[in-house]
């Protein structure tokens, strides 16, 4: 599905690839003990280790190895055995070693794939070039003080996956997919919240042109991009820019990137740095990382199921579409929430009980699926009222909605209204022998072949029944009676 820019002198082909990197879930820092909690005071949760003091020596931390690996088996991609650790060499003032100690060479995970689902139903597999631990920087603060930068360091040393795709993404929507799927799959195996306005999930975007079918452009790197919204507006813009210089006789610079979501812009930060710009070497305080293989075997072994493989089993075992079960396994509460619906009920009218009625509900309320105001066991219960033909599709809308409001479960309120169908059929006919009798004139159109007036004659025996005539005896009698 890629993305086509129609420049002046005709087409260019977007090629893009991600940098995502993702905060690993552990209370401890990846070299030191420190706390990892959000929302700390500043330089609260800080070490001696990530102060970057001398003589201060880090030590692995084996849970964050273990979240690495669990990542990597859930990404489908070879788990190295043997990883090192480096140190990259650069100056910050929020990194107070003047060295992050990351992976280059021999990362921890090797290459494997993601699949992502297109608008169109079709799917699409991204590469994945390697998964390697790095340590965080921390975290320069501009808007104190006009005349200073202040440094809050309780993110220095948390543990980050940086995810690096190959650049096999061709459109923002692409992109957009991409990332979407990869925190679902993070969040499914619980080894990054995948918040990004929190910062614990961040993209660096990489993005070029060329035209179709010629060798791959020069590339420049959006760095540190928080949103879907924002990675693919980032695209758009980064790849119509580059169109236009080279349009216009110029040449592409390689450089780092800022992305302004105010005005939808990228800007220069600086030169794109390359490998050996950071004089990457082993770090001498860390013997390389050796994994044995049973553990390895062990994690994949306890993996929960998956996004992809839940999707297949909702298709094959609930009869919905591939874009509803896509919909619904997204994010694994919905997932669960649904099934719980659906459990012993139709999976079809679950599914869109809980993707029309309930999703709207809470997207307009702001709310996930935890706090939702109507429990999974409410919602099958309303279900389970229209399938016994206590109330009709229609009624269970209004029931639907007073549940929301006020958190009673459906029974209650079809009794405290009156709401229970209509489903004697001899007091069905009495309301439709009355309206056929006082509406002759319609009856003979009716007859005279102006069919389209059933659904006239039907309103107004639902009206006439407050809406609680059960609408298969309204149809069938109806069908009956008019037809003589």
């Amino acid at each position: 599905m890629s993305a086509i820019v129609q420049g002046a002198t005709g087409p260019f082909e977007m090629v893009i690839g991600l940098e995502v990197h993702a905060q690993v879930i552990s209370r401890a820092k990846l070299f030191s003990g420190a706390s990892t909690a959000f929302g700390a005071e500043p330089n609260t949760q800080v070490s001696f280790v990530d102060a970057g003091m001398p003589g201060m020596l880090p030590v692995i931390n084996g849970v964050c190895v273990e979240q690495a690996v669990k990542t990597g088996l859930a990404l489908n991609a070879e788990i190295n055995l043997v990883s090192v650790f480096d140190r990259k060499n650069y100056f910050y003032p929020d990194l107070p070693a003047g060295y992050q100690i990351s992976q280059y060479s021999q990362p921890i995970v090797g290459k494997g794939v993601v699949t992502i689902d297109l608008p169109d139903g079709t799917a699409k597999s991204i590469g994945i070039t390697r998964l390697h631990l790095e340590m965080d920087a921390g975290k320069s603060v501009h808007d104190i003080r006009a005349d200073a930068t202040h440094v809050d360091l309780n993110r220095a040393g948390i543990a980050l996956m940086e995810i690096v795709s190959e650049p096999d993404i061709r459109s923002p929507e692409e992109a957009g997919a991409y990332v979407r799927k990869l925190r679902s799959l993070l969040r499914y195996i619980d080894t990054c919240d995948g918040n990004m306005e929190e910062g614990s999930m961040r993209c660096d975007v990489n993005v070029s042109v060329r035209r179709p079918g010629e060798k791959f452009g020069t590339r420049c790197e959006i760095k540190n991009v928080n949103s879907v919204r924002f990675v693919m507006r980032a695209i758009e813009y980064e790849a119509a820019r580059q169109v236009a210089v080279i349009e216009g006789g110029g040449t592409i610079a390689q450089e780092t990137r800022l992305f302004d979501s105010q005005k939808g812009e990228t800007r220069p930060m600086r030169s794109k740095e390359e490998a050996h710009d950071y004089r990457y070497f082993p770090d001498p305080d860390l013997l390389p990382l050796r994994l044995d293989a049973k553990w390895v075997d062990g994690i994949k072994a306890a993996l929960p199921e998956l996004p992809d493989a839940r999707k297949e089993r909702f298709v094959r075992d609930f009869g919905l579409s591939p874009y509803d079960s896509s919909v619904l396994v997204t994010e694994k509460e919905n997932a669960a929430y649904f099934e719980t619906v659906a459990k012993g009920r139709d999976g079809k009218m679950a599914a869109n009980w809980v993707i029309t009625e309930l999703f709207g509900v809470l997207n307009k309320q702001g709310l996930d699926v935890s706090k939702s105001p109507v429990s999974a066991a409410a919602l099958g219960g309303l279900i389970d009222r229209i399938k016994d033909n206590t109330i009709s599709g229609r009624i269970a809308k209004d029931v639907f909605e007073i549940m929301v409001e006020t958190g009673k479960d459906a029974d209650s309120i079809i009794e405290e209204k009156g709401l229970r169908q209509v489903t004697d059929t001899g007091a069905i006919e009495a309301e439709i022998d009355k309206i056929i009798v006082g509406n002759a004139d319609k009856v003979a159109q009716f007859r005279s072949g102006k069919e389209a007036l059933k659904g006239w004659f039907v309103g107004q025996v639902m009206k006439a029944t407050s809406g609680k005539a059960n609408p298969a005896a309204v149809n069938a009698i109806l069908d009956k009676k008019l037809k003589g």
